[in-house]
């Protein structure tokens, strides 16, 4: 057994699991240094139960790296208990892809690379990576000049892991006034953008419906994020308050698809705006906003949702090739 894959393996089952970042961390930290260290070098150290001096190694990281050097099943993984997420059937097999990902760019915790490769993993043909955009500074969100830099990562991704399709986009920020957090040219460059409101969530309603409808006629937008900005976990946080039928219609209106984001703590937009969307005639998107590997088996959560909402297939936009996505 590789020992990178297994500490891998074991981070991606505590992301799922929703586990903390910093448990997390600890191993795909490790995981990197293995990856550093030849691995004569490393047997040795094994060998000699040395391994807690290379950087980013601990007891428990040490451990999972002796057990997988010795063909053995890492301990640690018996530790772990397996959270049962909703399997989303006969939905979930319908999704092509994932159209909300962020990486380390941004405020995710892992690089493009390995989000996408756990993304092709689980079965995914394609997915795209939306980093924040600049405005939203506690996410480090992406400028102009970083968001062209990516452009070149993604590109070069794309030429490493084909078929598989990692398609560049952004989260971009919706401004108080309805305008996009991003230089407008450079959203016409991108493959595809989602619009979320993140600041001042508590805004007067005919003002949020204004400031949300404003955003979904912008010719660039193709998704409208987690549009309650609701949290229903922990303290919790109450939704924003807008006309809901005036935003979906504006949604339906212009082409833009509504999110039923999976991330368990939001579950937006809520049950009976959901229905109401549909209702309307929007078309979806079932998100995961995996900021993390195993985030990205989230999709479950809207899965169920949608079926409970009466939303079929052909209403979700992960349902469709890269190429027909790419088709307004």
């Amino acid at each position: 057994m590789d020992p990178a894959w297994a500490l891998r393996e074991i981070a991606f089952q505590l992301e799922r699991a929703g586990e903390p970042t910093y448990r997390v961390r600890a191993f795909r930290n490790a995981a990197t240094t293995v990856d550093k260290t030849d691995a004569e070098k490393l047997k040795q150290m094994a060998d000699n139960g040395t391994l807690t001096s290379l950087p980013g190694i601990g007891k428990a990281t040490a451990g999972v790296i002796e057990d997988a050097l010795a063909g053995r099943d890492p301990a640690y993984r018996g530790k772990i208990v397996e959270k049962q997420l909703p399997d989303g059937e006969p939905l979930r097999s319908a999704l092509r892809g994932d159209c909300h990902t962020h990486s380390d760019w941004s405020d995710g915790g892992s690089s493009i690379g390995e989000m996408a490769v756990a993304g092709r993993e689980l079965g995914h043909e394609w997915m795209v990576l939306t980093d924040h955009s600049p405005r939203l500074t506690v996410a480090n969100g992406l400028s102009p000049d970083r968001l062209r830099t990516q452009m070149q990562l993604v590109a070069k991704a794309n030429e490493l892991m084909a078929p598989f399709r990692l398609l560049h986009g952004i989260e971009v920020d919706i401004l108080d006034d309805g305008s996009l957090d991003q230089e407008e040219g450079l959203l016409g460059e991108l493959d595809f953008v989602v619009a979320s409101v993140h600041s001042k969530l508590r805004m007067p309603s005919r003002d949020m419906t204004r400031r949300m409808v404003a955003a979904v006629r912008n010719p660039h937008v193709r998704v409208l994020g987690h549009c309650t900005g609701r949290l229903v976990v922990g303290r919790g946080r109450p939704e924003s308050e807008f006309d809901a039928e005036k935003v979906f219609t504006a949604c339906r209106e212009n082409g833009v698809a509504v999110e039923i984001n999976s991330r368990p703590e939001r579950l937006d937009p809520p049950m009976r705006l959901l229905r109401l969307a549909a209702e309307i005639g929007c078309d979806f998107t079932i998100d995961s906003d995996a900021h993390a590997p195993g985030q990205l088996d989230w999709l479950g959560y809207g899965c169920e949702r949608a079926i409970k909402a009466g939303i079929g297939p052909e209403r979700i936009l992960n349902t469709r090739t890269a190429d027909a996505l790419l088709t307004r």
